[in-house]
């Protein structure tokens, strides 16, 4: 839905403002765990998602100790986890939401 909302609103601002001085930047829609765990392995930073679900998010040095690291591992039921390298801060970042 924000996705739909975006994209309507990037058409209207291009068609009402000259093309060549419109720059219209919108969020990252992230979807998945893995979605997300991308992202913040390309920022390098820790930024919970407002995916509407408990979240643990945690960076380390292997994918085992960043999985441990996230909030309520171990204390809640996963639903869905993803990891992803970061080269520029040789760490691993994990997603983990639970139910």
């Amino acid at each position: 839905m924000r996705f739909a909302y975006g994209l309507i609103c990037a058409v209207i601002m291009a068609t009402v403002a000259n093309a060549e001085t419109v720059v219209v930047a919108r969020r990252p829609v992230i979807v998945t765990a893995q979605d997300h765990a991308l992202v913040l392995a390309r920022r390098g930073t820790l930024i919970h998602s407002s995916c509407g679900q408990t979240e643990g998010i945690a960076c380390g040095p292997t994918i085992e100790s960043a999985r441990r690291a996230c909030c309520f591992f171990g204390q809640r039921q996963i639903v869905e986890e993803g990891v992803a390298y970061s080269p520029a801060r040789r760490q691993w970042f994990a997603v983990i939401r639970y139910r």
